[in-house]
């Protein structure tokens, strides 16, 4: 089973300020309440180590993502791959007559049982987290 999720959130500010929060591989990792710990290696990939209450992972997953398209100011994209399940993450931002359009897409493809279920049910909340960490970084939370 795969996990498709989006969201889509307007800021008041313009994309060039949302893309330094969204372009941070850091940033957006450390709001997600699974990533215990986040590496920057010197190759521009990102480790997560995540912490899944599933069953059947009773230790850190590591997690390793590549950013596989980036067009600043309007779009990344990335790929996590780890033992236990595969991520892609998009990140798109439109100018608006407001401000900026950001949505947020995942899928994430589980290798074990348990892992779809843990993000079909969590990603609302996943994504409240980041949208959180993003509006306090702009000064607007």
């Amino acid at each position: 089973m795969t996990v498709r999720v989006e969201r889509v959130i307007d800021v008041p500010v313009p994309r060039e300020a949302v893309w330094e929060f969204i372009s941070d591989p850091e940033k957006r990792a450390r709001p997600i309440s699974v990533v215990e710990d986040f590496e920057l290696l010197d190759t521009g990939q990102a480790v997560w180590h995540l912490r899944l209450p599933i069953p059947v992972v009773n230790r850190t997953i590591r997690v390793e993502t590549e950013e596989k398209t980036r067009d600043p100011p309007s779009y990344v994209e990335f790929v996590g791959r780890s033992k236990v399940m595969r991520v892609l993450g998009e990140h798109e931002l439109e100018a608006t007559d407001d401000g900026t359009r950001l949505t947020n897409r995942f899928v994430v493809d589980g290798k074990v049982p348990g892992v779809e279920r843990f993000f079909k049910r969590n990603m609302e909340a996943e994504f409240d987290n980041l949208e959180d960490a993003l509006l306090e970084e702009l000064g607007l939370s």
